[in-house]
């Protein structure tokens, strides 16, 4: 009675955690997907937004705010924007006329003041006010924010400028094709040395041996990325530098180098896992129609475990395409588009990870579709691999 009971209660308890866990993961995505989606059919606002800086009384349109720290939200469709605010016994009134058929964002905006003011556009979608004073850093001031319009996802992915403070350009093009080279070159260069090296422990090398190896390969798995980007960043880009001559050695060829020595042992472990699972009876069946050990391992045995190798390639180039810290230190981080290995280059997770940390509204949002854009480019390429292995299976069978 008692086992039935917990066997009921732990077949219960495991069904309600996998529940849990498939909603959580379900939110994640939706959340991630709904920040990354938004930009591109909804504005930033509904209506222009204003701003006071260092001004402790403002009337906006007849209401008085005191104090406001926050934005002042104007009504959309208005039309004119009535300002003012004491300065001493002098009353600063300001007002903003808007044109509300103009699509330039420079040409909507039209200022009548009663005091010398300066206007600057400094940024797009960003009027700032200034009251002049004999401190500048005492300067009156505010900010006439207008609403950005949904951006155009096919200029975000083409596009080949990324300007996000100043002018509001988001396209991530160069940064897509530095996370494809990255991770191209990387897998070409780490997976054939992988597979050699998990066929020499799986097939040719003594088990006592193969043991002590292996235990040191599943070691370097666990090593944070930030450790084999300050490798890179210490050895890899000085002996880049050095070698072909060049001001910096921050360059997508070390990118290359570093994630390649990162994806090795865990497309080794998965590999080799995969081979030394081959039944004897494969490896005896061969050997007995006079095949040598060579031919054996390479015709017979890595056919066999085809599945598993293809495992963890695919997971070597999800850590390659998704991997942050270890080449923000070495690749130089430059938003350019170039095939020269030795230039520098900029990857989406790179975008992301320095960005983030001080971007607000589109541009906030605009890094959350990156993060759409990554996850999107990992699925189909786990996706053709995929596709390419079932075809593989089916022209065998």
């Amino acid at each position: 009675m008692n086992r039935k009971f917990s066997d009921v209660f732990f077949k219960h308890l495991v069904s309600i955690v996998a529940l849990f866990s498939v909603l959580a993961l379900g939110a994640i995505l939706l959340f991630v997907f709904a920040q990354g989606s938004a930009p591109f059919f909804t504005s930033t606002a509904s209506g222009i937004r204003l701003v006071a800086q260092r001004i402790d009384e403002i009337t906006v349109n007849g209401v008085l705010y005191k104090n406001h720290n926050t934005f002042i939200d104007i009504p959309k469709n208005t039309e004119i924007i009535n300002i003012s605010f004491p300065v001493g016994d002098v009353i600063n009134i300001f007002e903003i006329k808007i044109d509300t058929k103009e699509k330039d964002a420079e040409k909507c905006l039209s200022f009548t003041h009663n005091n010398e003011v300066e206007i600057t556009y400094p940024e797009a979608y960003v009027y700032t006010v200034s009251w002049p004073s004999a401190i500048a850093a005492l300067q009156k001031r505010i900010h006439v924010i207008l609403p950005e319009p949904p951006y155009n996802f096919g200029k975000f992915l083409s596009g080949l400028e990324w300007r996000p403070s100043r002018d509001k350009v988001f396209g991530i093009f160069p940064m897509i094709a530095g996370t494809l080279l990255a991770s191209l070159g990387a897998i070409l260069l780490g997976v054939p040395i992988a597979l050699l090296c998990a066929l020499f422990m799986a097939e040719f090398l003594k088990p006592k041996a193969a043991s002590g190896i292996r235990a040191g390969i599943e070691l370097l798995a666990g090593i944070p990325s930030v450790v084999y980007g300050f490798f890179g960043l210490m050895v890899i880009v000085p002996f880049i530098r050095t070698v072909f001559n060049i001001p910096s050695g921050n360059t997508l060829l070390s990118a290359i180098i570093v994630l390649a020595l990162m994806i090795l042992p865990t497309v080794i472990t998965i590999a080799e896992t995969s081979l030394r699972a081959v039944p004897l009876s494969v490896r005896e069946a061969s050997l007995s129609l006079g095949a040598s050990r060579m031919q054996t391992a390479w015709k017979v045995v890595l056919p066999h475990a085809n599945s598993g190798v293809i495992a963890g390639v695919i997971l070597g180039i999800s850590r390659a395409v998704g991997e942050t810290m270890a080449v923000i230190l070495v690749a130089g981080n430059s938003p350019q588009l170039t095939i020269n290995p030795l230039a520098s280059v900029r990857t989406l997770t790179s975008t992301i990870a320095m960005e983030m940390g001080y971007a607000s509204g589109r541009h906030s949002e605009m890094l959350f579709s990156i993060g759409v854009t990554l996850f999107s480019i990992i699925l189909i390429l786990n996706s053709v691999i995929l596709w390419y292995r079932r075809r593989m299976y089916a022209q065998e069978l």
